[in-house]
This record gives C-alpha cells, structure tokens and sequence, in this order.
C-alpha cells in the first residue's frame, strides 16, 4: 500500500523510512540506524547500497574503518518533499482502514516483538 502510493517520487517505504530517520539524526552510523529502524543490519545496508548509489545520501568514515556515517543529500531532501503529501495521503488512507483498530495496543505489541526478536 505505502510502496505503491510513494511510487510517483521513485521511493519505497523503507528507502522513505531510512531518509527521514537521517534528515532527524544526520551522521547515524548503519548499527544505530537498524537499531532505531528494528531492521535487520544486512537489509538496511542493503537499502543504504541503493540509497546511495542513487545519490540521496553520503557516507562518513567513522573512527573504525568499518564504520559509515550516513548524511542526506539535497537530492534526498528533494525526494523526500516529494514524497511527504503521498505519504500524508497513505497514511490518511490506513487511519480509515484502521478504523476503530486499537493502534496503541497494537504499536505495543508490535514494540515487544521487535525487542523479543532483538
């Protein structure tokens, strides 16, 4: 649903995820951003590889060569703004969906299984 209305502004939800968690917090490292997203390290940096190679972010060294700072681009920003009314509009869409869901208790749940699984 997400991926399909952020389709017009070339992004898929995660990519939109990942973007708007670093226009926040510029500079966060790849293991601090999986944690922050609960996302599996080897899926967000694949994500990154893509983010990157599309030219919406940068990387950093860190003081380990193996570390990356990742850093939004202008190009990024402007996706980003591209994408926020179409995510605004998806978002509207599933509150209507959701409807009468208790999303508290099911963004609690959602909370405990994610540090279950951590």
């Amino acid at each position: 649903m997400y991926d399909q209305a952020l389709k017009p502004s070339g992004l898929k939800i995660t990519q939109f995820s990942i973007l708007r968690v670093l226009l926040a917090y510029p500079g966060l490292t790849t293991g601090a951003m999986a944690n922050m997203l609960a996302m599996d390290s080897t899926t967000l940096t694949r994500t990154l590889k893509i983010i990157h190679e599309s030219g919406w972010i940068i990387s950093a060294p860190g003081e380990d060569r193996r570390e990356r700072h990742w850093k939004v681009t202008e190009a990024g920003e402007e996706r980003v703004k591209q994408a926020i009314p179409l995510w605004k509009n998806v978002q509207k869409e599933f509150a209507h969906i959701a409807d009468g869901v208790d999303m508290d208790a099911l963004t609690r749940a959602v909370f405990q299984l994610v540090k279950k699984a951590a």
